[in-house]
């Protein structure tokens, strides 16, 4: 099972990936139905799609399952974990994870993927022959290693429409400093964050903010709970947003 910041990044990959999937798809179903190979033939997407009525096969089963595991799960550590803080921090990552990806960075990530991948894809007609899964994968992988370690967007361009604890989207929002600002000097000092990291924020309503603040000091907020995910995970905090979800103002 993967940690949740690696299940990040394989559901960032497979997104990446179900692009050029789908996009191919669609252009197979869009042709003419071809008829039925005789038994023994290999099968195209054309026969494919003839068989299951002109039906294409579901991009999630082909991405999730037949490619994007097989690929992701391929990828060494430093691959599978990548993030902005690994460039910002190793110039040797910087260099090898820069845009356009590096000859060699992509000779490597290719020469890992199992045989079966570009098996799959050429029997589902992605490929014309197995020796353009290079070709297919590079701006995949590009993708990916961009998104991945792209820097955090500004606070600001983050507000949400909705409180992202009770999900009430009529009432006015605040910023809640997920690492409150008077602990930013001891985060750095004891490594619990990174610098690029200290202005993160998340919308909360005001009731929201302020039980925030209740249930956790500002330095068990800064190392145990500074995402909206890590609050969510607690009990307490799960059953507050179950109640005041459901308060609303009185009229006068």
């Amino acid at each position: 099972m993967l940690s949740s910041e690696l299940q990040k990044n394989f559901d960032l990959f497979r997104d990446c990936l179900s692009g050029p999937l789908v996009q191919r798809l669609a252009i197979d179903n869009a042709k003419p139905t071809r008829k039925r190979k005789s038994k023994g033939q290999k099968k195209k997407a054309g026969d494919v799609l003839d068989e299951q009525n002109d039906t294409p096969p579901a991009a999630e089963e082909l991405t999730d399952f037949y490619v994007a595991t097989e690929i992701f799960s391929s990828f060494t550590e430093n691959i599978q974990s990548l993030s902005y803080s690994t460039v910002q921090n190793d110039s040797r990552a910087s260099e090898s994870f820069s845009d356009p990806l590096p000859l060699l960075t992509l000779e490597r990530i290719l020469t890992s993927i199992p045989p079966s991948v570009a098996e799959s894809l050429e029997v589902y007609g992605l490929l014309e022959s197995q020796a353009d899964l290079a070709k297919f994968l590079a701006p995949v992988l590009q993708e990916y290693v961009n998104a991945a370690t792209a820097a955090p967007p500004i606070w600001s361009t983050t507000r949400a429409s909705a409180c992202e604890i009770c999900e009430r989207d009529w009432i006015p929002l605040t910023y809640h400093h997920l690492i409150p600002k008077q602990i930013h000097a001891k985060a750095i000092k004891r490594g619990w964050h990174e610098e690029w990291q200290l202005n993160s924020v998340a919308w909360l309503c005001r009731a929201c903010h302020s039980f925030v603040h209740r249930i956790a000091s500002n330095e068990e907020l800064a190392k145990d709970f500074w995402s909206v995910d890590k609050l969510m995970e607690r009990e307490d905090v799960l059953a507050w947003a179950k109640w005041v979800g459901k308060v609303r103002w009185k009229a006068r």
